[in-house]
């Protein structure tokens, strides 16, 4: 394992610069520029080849690149504590967030156990320093989690050029600016009691800064102007909730009410649209407005998968109880329960927590309960699953035909993408994994309990 403080910046691209040179060659230019102007996910700008700047990489949605872009990036098929590991860096405190680069910076979020302190992070994506390591928020009373699965920084950071936003839930989102780590804005007057802690990660369009507020007491999506963190529109849920007992009031103080979803934005004809999942109920929004355009009801609760979107459909994971798979035109108008919901599947394929990812047209999983599985869109056929071992809460990636999924306990396993069950390769490292796989370049940076990773071959791997 090569230590950051045995190689500088300069001998890693000495080490490199001849495949540099032939990709150059192979590929142009263009496609090994510098990080740059990746934009937010689905603001129709195409990022840069290099960034990852939102949960799910530059589409939002678990593809590394753009639909048909074939071109191979050579990510690792193996690695372990001594295998492929170009730096390892210890992490401060504790959290779940995915990372997200940009412009050569890796950036998270942390807390202090207790929940007190909130942390942004950014490391030098080449060597693995940790640059900055700032206390964004402080907040004397925190509410207990009451539980060993969430944390006070679960929600992912988003970016784009020059500034990354951090979101905290509740206790507070802030933009900073990526160069200096200097807090530009801050916004501390969306309350929500998460109960069990936030996980809900903000998401960029146009303008906008959209945040979602699913707690025991209140459940609302809202969007800040992102220049100044000032309330643009706010919009409550309008679910008809199912949770109530005999005397009239939220079953386990509300605890069926919580939703722990990302937002995604897709267009339908030209048109903007959000979906959002909240507990109980699926929702589309205008988001430049709020306005919601249409709902579904369904019977699970504290939804956490992000959905996708693809052939007219939005894919969703409804939650607990149990957690199924429903496919949802986009076209409706109004409660289209009854009218717009294509197929659902069940059964050990749909997660809990893990996001779905969508090729073409096919659907890949993971359940929480470590079942691979491989489901036609257009139908909802179950092609294959199989368990892989594992627990897990990471959501999966696809790049160079392939898909990459992290276990709770630390074991990595990339199978061949496409309608035959095929492990490629298994490695395992010494912490297990709840944050999910983040790709620049040719690296995979893998943030575990403990370490961020730059996982990368000495020599990219084409096949």
């Amino acid at each position: 394992m090569r230590s950051p403080s045995k190689f500088s910046p300069r001998q890693r691209f000495t080490h490199r610069q001849v495949w540099g040179v032939l990709l150059i060659l192979a590929f142009g230019a263009g496609w090994m520029a510098a990080p740059a102007a990746a934009a937010a996910a689905n603001d129709g700008a195409e990022p840069a080849h290099t960034d990852w700047v939102d949960f799910r990489g530059p589409w939002g949605n678990g593809l590394v690149d753009a639909p048909g872009d074939t071109r191979r990036r050579g990510l690792p098929l193996h690695w372990s504590e001594t295998e492929n590991v170009t730096w390892k860096t210890a992490i401060p405190h504790e959290g779940w967030s995915t990372p997200i680069v940009i412009d050569g910076r890796i950036w998270l979020t942390t807390a202090t156990k207790d929940g007190r302190d909130l942390f942004a992070i950014a490391l030098d994506a080449e060597t693995g320093d940790i640059l900055l390591n700032k206390k964004v928020f402080h907040t004397d009373t925190p509410e207990p989690l009451g539980n060993n699965i969430n944390g006070y920084a679960s929600p992912s950071p988003v970016a784009e050029p020059g500034r990354v936003y951090v979101h905290f839930g509740s206790y507070g989102t802030a933009c900073l600016d990526s160069a200096t780590g200097e807090v530009l804005w801050e916004q501390r007057g969306l309350p929500c009691r998460h109960y069990r802690g936030p996980g809900s990660s903000p998401v960029l369009f146009e303008d906008l800064l959209v945040l979602s507020f699913d707690g025991v007491d209140v459940q609302y999506m809202a969007a800040l102007d992102k220049n100044s963190g000032e309330i643009v529109w706010k919009t409550d849920r309008t679910t008809v909730w199912t949770d109530l007992d005999a005397k009239g009031q939220p079953k386990n103080d509300g605890d069926l009410r919580k939703a722990y979803s990302t937002p995604f934005v897709y267009e339908v004809d030209g048109t903007p649209q959000m979906i959002t999942l909240g507990s109980m109920s699926a929702f589309a929004y205008d988001p430049r407005t709020g306005r919601e355009i249409w709902t579904v009801r369904m019977p699970g609760f504290t939804p956490a998968a992000r959905p996708v979107f693809g052939n007219g459909h939005v894919f969703i994971v409804t939650g607990r109880r149990p957690p199924e798979l429903w496919a949802i035109r986009v076209d409706g108008k109004g409660d289209v329960t009854d009218t717009h919901i294509s197929w659902k599947v069940g059964d050990r394929v749909a997660p809990q927590e893990p996001s779905p990812v969508l090729v073409d047209d096919l659907i890949y999983l993971v359940s929480n309960e470590g079942y691979a599985s491989c489901l036609d869109a257009d139908t909802g056929e179950v092609i294959w699953i199989e368990k892989i071992g594992g627990s897990y809460m990471a959501s999966p990636i696809y790049a160079d035909g392939r898909l990459y999924f992290l276990s709770v306990q630390g074991k990595g396993t990339v199978l061949q993408a496409g309608r035959t069950f095929k492990v490629l390769a298994t490695s395992r490292l010494e912490s297990g994994f709840r944050a999910s796989p983040v790709v620049s370049g040719s690296a995979l940076f893998l943030r575990s309990k403990t370490h961020l990773y730059r996982i990368e071959s000495e020599l990219p791997e084409a096949k």
